[in-house]
């Protein structure tokens, strides 16, 4: 529709129970923070269309139906659509509008296979869009838009987890991924799963263990650790620890890949000595952080890792970073 037509209708949809239901804040592509209503897979989407003329004036139209999508949004060399849900539902026939109609919908029972999302380079949404169609004038179109919550119970331990230890060098903010070697099998914690254990190591320098409670967590989950000095050799200054979100859209080649840091807090100020162990104890509640997508429709992946950084008296930086699995919690 064009920005110079100005509709002679107004468009109102509104859902059951809208005001009773749960919402989420949700920042728009605008940097505005909007309120959407929460649904969930297999719950119905069901309310009213209310169409007023304005004026006074009498319109005729050609039909009026509502429309259910579900849409994936990517940006790479521009911006692409795929839609994975798409229903529909007459809500009137050709008529004559004097005056104000309100027309019910239900879309029952509605598979809604993905978690909402808002990324950089992609987004997924739901919404409702009703359409009014006329004979030679723009169809006359609004939207609402929903965001659904994907909740599951939660997954499986893992059975093992391997890490590196890596042989460094003198070269500044090098990432120590070489010569991998395999760690010591994960031990079961007390509630079943696996703990899980992150070398960072420079041979005859430096080896550090860092061990936390498991790898797969809800989004109000609490990640507990602890970080073990086995040799310092090296002059560290500080130590970090960082959640990281990494977005990938596309597939090789054409494939872009955004890293957003969630949150970062020191950890460790001044030169540990062997034998040190110092307590992690990380809220993941009171951050904005999305659960694991992987592949969603072969279009987008969203991942997040846990990133340990060490720095020394010369500014040089070591690092090491491994996935954890986030996960809504019912």
């Amino acid at each position: 529709m064009s920005i110079f037509f100005k509709a002679p209708l107004d468009i109102d949809i509104r859902l059951d129970n809208e005001d009773t239901r749960k919402h989420v804040e949700v920042k728009t592509p605008h940097g505005r923070m909007e309120k959407l209503p929460i649904f969930k897979d297999g719950e119905s989407v069901k309310g009213q269309v209310t169409i007023r003329t304005k004026e006074g004036r009498k319109i005729e139209h050609f039909g009026v139906k509502v429309q259910l999508f579900g849409s994936i949004e990517t940006n790479i060399d521009g911006l692409i659509t795929s839609e994975f849900l798409s229903l529909a539902t007459e809500l009137a026939a050709p008529s004559i509008l004097s005056h104000p109609e309100t027309y019910p919908f239900e879309f029952k029972n509605v598979e809604k296979q993905y978690e909402s999302y808002r990324g950089k380079n992609a987004r997924l949404r739901y919404y409702l869009k009703v359409v009014v169609s006329r004979k030679s004038s723009s169809e006359i179109t609004r939207e609402k838009e929903l965001w659904v919550y994907q909740y599951i119970t939660p997954p499986p331990p893992t059975s093992s987890i391997t890490a590196t230890v890596s042989k460094g060098n003198n070269n500044n903010n090098h990432n120590h991924n070489h010569n991998p070697v395999q760690t010591p099998p994960t031990t079961p914690s007390k509630d079943g799963n696996q703990t899980v254990k992150m070398d960072v190591g420079i041979e005859d320098c430096l080896h550090i263990e860092f061990e936390y409670s498991k790898s797969r967590f809800s989004l109000k989950d609490v990640i507990i650790g602890r970080i073990y000095f086995l040799l310092v050799r090296l002059k560290i200054k500080h130590m970090e620890l960082s959640l990281i979100r990494r977005e990938t859209v596309g597939s090789a080649p054409n494939q872009i890949t955004d890293s957003e840091t969630v949150v970062r807090f020191e950890i460790m100020d001044g030169a540990p000595v062997k034998g040190e162990a110092i307590p992690i104890r990380l809220f993941l509640g009171g951050y904005d952080l999305t659960p694991t997508y992987r592949d969603v429709n072969k279009k987008f992946s969203t991942r997040t890792y846990l990133s340990l950084v060490l720095i020394d008296e010369d500014a040089r930086r070591y690092f090491k970073q491994s996935e954890i699995i986030l996960y809504r919690d019912s």
